[in-house]
């Protein structure tokens, strides 16, 4: 099991639309059959103000890349996904082996 996140510093102001950007792809995900925990975190404190995490668990690499390759494909995923540069600064993606 793996733990995905993507990690976005964002302009000031714009951690709720960011927000709600990843609520939507979550349904998205859902739809296309997604069957990972997702969650959606926002900072108290943290590395860097106005921060928002996109957290998902994967059984493996490989069905991260099967679902980001399929999802890329996806209009709808698109639509929902556009302009989000414009909401933020900078990123990162932290990928996690959960130990059990």
């Amino acid at each position: 099991m793996f733990l995905i996140r993507e990690v976005m510093f964002c302009k000031p102001g714009m951690v709720k639309p960011m927000v709600e950007k990843f609520k939507t792809l979550g349904k998205v995900l859902k739809k296309q059959g997604f069957k990972g925990k997702i969650q959606i975190l926002t900072d108290l404190s943290s590395e860097r103000y106005w921060t928002a995490i996109w957290e998902m668990e994967v059984e493996s690499i490989d069905n991260m890349n099967e679902m980001m390759k399929k999802a890329s494909s996806d209009p709808q995923m698109a639509n929902v996904m556009k302009d989000y540069h414009e909401l933020i600064v900078s990123g990162r993606r932290e990928i996690y082996r959960v130990e059990k």
